[in-house]
């Protein structure tokens, strides 16, 4: 049996603010200690449950957070950027029997510690199919065509509600509860790896791969909280304005909508002026 696991870092424990998350400043560098601690809970569990190989793929910001010399010896990490699934690189192999969404976060105009939606500002909503998407659902789409269950799903309570919509059958665990998108209720590292290693133990028996889904098309929405945003994404081939803030594209595929929304937020991205967004 082997598990992917898709590692973000505002659904880890104690993280609540930008400073926990953003590299390079103090309290992500403490914080990196409590990723890693969540993320080792569930590589201990898997293994607990009957795991063969556990892989996991780090999924924040520059995809270098994570501190290798803490793991699990057992495990193995794929680190750095850039790659073809972004978030949940390594499902498209054929190998993988589950996949796990450890702190992992609401989307963009939801509630929740640290909602947003690949940007960590930029866009106030995402959609597909006419259902607001976090990235969770995003990824949930991509490896449902590869016949990979979600087995286990970490962050505030609000991303474990959310999760509710796109693997209702998956584990939950939330380390801490939302108060505001900067605060939240958080459990102790000691309480929430405990908490963190039995549910992953429990969801490998969920490991079990099932028939690729072919849920397309897929029509993709994306809102900005600015104009001019919406027009630089229509560079993007597929994507036009439906909206003044707001454009649409539709894919056959997830596969092929979750490339089109990386280029879509890089193009965004880069079109964001400092000071004014």
């Amino acid at each position: 049996m082997k598990i992917l696991i898709s590692a973000d870092m505002e659904g880890a424990t104690g993280v609540t603010w930008p400073a926990d998350v953003l590299p390079g400043t103090p309290q992500w560098e403490r914080c990196r200690s409590l990723f890693t601690s969540d993320v080792n809970a569930a590589v201990q569990g898997f293994f607990d449950g009957g795991a063969d190989e556990v892989l996991i793929n780090e999924a924040h910001w520059t995809m270098r957070n994570l501190l290798l010399e803490q793991l699990d010896d057992r495990a193995e990490m794929l680190t750095g950027r850039h790659k073809a699934l972004s978030m949940v690189e390594g499902v498209q192999h054929g190998d993988v029997d589950g996949i796990a969404f450890i702190g992992y976060h609401a989307g963009a105009g939801m509630e929740g510690v640290l909602a947003h939606t690949y940007l960590a500002n930029s866009i106030t909503g995402v959609w597909v199919n006419d259902v607001r998407a976090s990235e969770g659902l995003l990824n949930a789409h991509v490896v449902a065509e590869y016949g990979v269950p979600v087995v286990l799903v970490t962050g505030d309570d609000v991303a474990c509600e959310d999760a509710l919509g796109y693997a209702p059958e998956a584990l939950k665990v939330a380390v801490k509860d939302h108060v505001s998108r900067y605060a939240a209720v958080c459990r102790t590292p000691g309480r929430t790896a405990a908490d963190i290693r039995a549910a992953a133990k429990e969801a490998a028996a969920l490991a079990v791969r099932r028939e690729p889904a072919d849920g397309g098309p897929f029509t993709v929405a994306v809102e900005f909280d600015a104009e001019h945003l919406a027009m630089a994404a229509t560079v993007v081939p597929g994507v036009t304005r439906t909206g003044e803030r707001k454009v649409a594209y539709t894919s056959g595929t997830m596969y092929d909508g979750i490339r089109t929304f990386k280029a879509v937020t890089t193009i965004a991205s880069a079109a964001v002026e400092e000071q004014y967004g």
